[in-house]
């Protein structure tokens, strides 16, 4: 009964065409994001947001950038790994060598410089496509893990290509505790999610869209496919890139090529296909089931007090991990944002059975 649309008109384009045209959705992200803001940095432990909302925040950056990429364009990506690797490495460069540089503008010319290695092995999709273009992207992965293991100049001439930063500020305000960390993290999650979802519902979103659901007929109707594959990659890149230099700088702080091998773009392309495919809310909804259920199936036999030793519980999370994901996979091949908005279908037409 609470989300009915009764009596909401729409008396202009601008009303009809906003981001949340239903009044209820409206007040719910702004109550959302007045939690996020306001409630959570004065209630949650350090534990929560070392180990569970600041990864929870940057891995839903990237997986909004790979969404754009493979959701919304259909391009099929094994290399976000190492495009996070490239933003990370590239803001720690500009950081320690260019003198006075502000962290935040290290990051975002790092989002830069994995926006330009994303679309130059973005150029094979112009011909390639599916597995095959799988293959040319994992090439990337392989090949930025061997660059930042063998290259010293990138890592700063260290031997073991391990790096480390410290000091981050942002205007005269410090990001130290968990709690800046954290802010900070939501004020770049929150930015991108907005420019993100502006962008899917421009003639760029729609155009990604057409290639995604057949090139060769939108390639007839005038859209050009050089511009919207590689405008795709380029897009995705740059927000995999911050999400990089991010989970470099505030979440681990030291760091080596390891951080951001092929397991974490396997990561990456599971939370797209679980959160749901060309979903904003998607991207959210899957890093929250692989950043946070691990977790609670490594936490639950102590919780109901079993015995059970450490490498048996760690390898029942795996199973139970991935038994889960294959149900998800099967109950709603679509994603969790589907079931989402199943719900949010059933709440507009209860109690009537249409």
């Amino acid at each position: 009964m609470l989300y009915r649309e009764n009596g909401q008109f729409k008396t202009s384009y601008g009303a009809d065409q906003q981001i949340f045209p239903i009044a209820q959705d409206r007040v719910l992200i702004i109550a959302l994001l007045a939690v996020a803001f306001i409630v959570v940095p004065f209630v949650a432990s350090e534990y929560l947001f070392r180990a569970i909302l600041i990864p929870f925040l940057i891995l839903s950056l990237a997986a909004l950038g790979l969404n754009i990429l493979v959701g919304y364009c259909g391009q099929i990506s094994l290399g976000t790994g190492g495009f996070m690797a490239v933003g990370a490495y590239a803001a720690y460069n500009l950081l320690v060598r260019i003198d006075g540089m502000p962290p935040v503008v290290a990051i975002l010319l790092g989002g830069v410089f994995s926006m330009g290695v994303g679309v130059l092995f973005g150029i094979p999709s112009l011909r390639i496509k599916g597995l095959y273009l799988a293959v040319a992207t994992l090439a990337a992965q392989f090949f930025c893990d061997w660059a930042f293991l063998r290259i010293k100049w990138l890592t700063n001439d260290s031997s073991s290509g391990s790096v480390s930063v410290s000091g981050l500020s942002l205007a005269g305000w410090k990001v130290e505790t968990p709690v800046d960390k954290y802010l900070f993290c939501l004020g770049f999650v929150v930015v991108f999610a907005l420019l993100a979802k502006n962008l899917v519902r421009h003639h760029i979103g729609r155009e990604w869209m057409a290639i995604r659901d057949m090139d060769v007929a939108a390639a007839v109707i005038g859209i050009r496919p050089v511009y919207a594959k590689l405008s795709a990659f380029a897009v995705s890149s740059f927000i995999v890139g911050i999400a990089g230099a991010l989970w470099a700088f505030v979440h681990l702080g030291s760091w080596e090529p390891a951080a951001f091998n092929i397991t974490r773009s396997f990561d990456l392309l599971f939370m797209v296909i679980i959160g749901g495919l060309g979903s904003i809310m998607g991207s959210f909804f899957g890093a929250a089931f692989i950043v946070v259920l691990p977790i609670v199936l490594d936490n639950l036999p102590y919780w109901f007090g079993i015995p059970i030793d450490t490498a048996l519980a760690s390898h029942l999370t795996f199973m139970i991990f991935g038994a889960l994901i294959v149900f998800f996979l099967i109950v709603e091949p679509h994603g969790l944002a589907r079931l989402w908005s199943i719900g949010k279908e059933k709440l507009r037409l209860w109690p009537f059975p249409h």
